[in-house]
């Protein structure tokens, strides 16, 4: 599934968006999701729970892809 996520300002942290779409319910779970090494960004594994989500990221998680603006 592909969607695309508005960030609402500069950036947004990994975990944020995590829970913001969905993905984790909680903010434990967001962190054991990249803690796996199940998060694509930009074609590399991302493995910074606070990463600095920026417009033109493109995050994967199995089989979501998301398109950051």
């Amino acid at each position: 599934m592909e969607q695309v996520f508005k960030i609402d300002g500069e950036y947004i942290e990994l975990i944020q968006l995590l829970k913001a779409i969905g993905l984790a319910n909680t903010g434990g779970h967001a962190k054991m999701i990249v803690d796996q090494e199940m998060v694509i960004r930009n074609g590399e594994i991302e493995t910074r729970k606070r990463a600095k989500l920026i417009p033109g990221d493109v995050i994967e998680i199995t089989d979501n892809k998301i398109i950051l603006e």
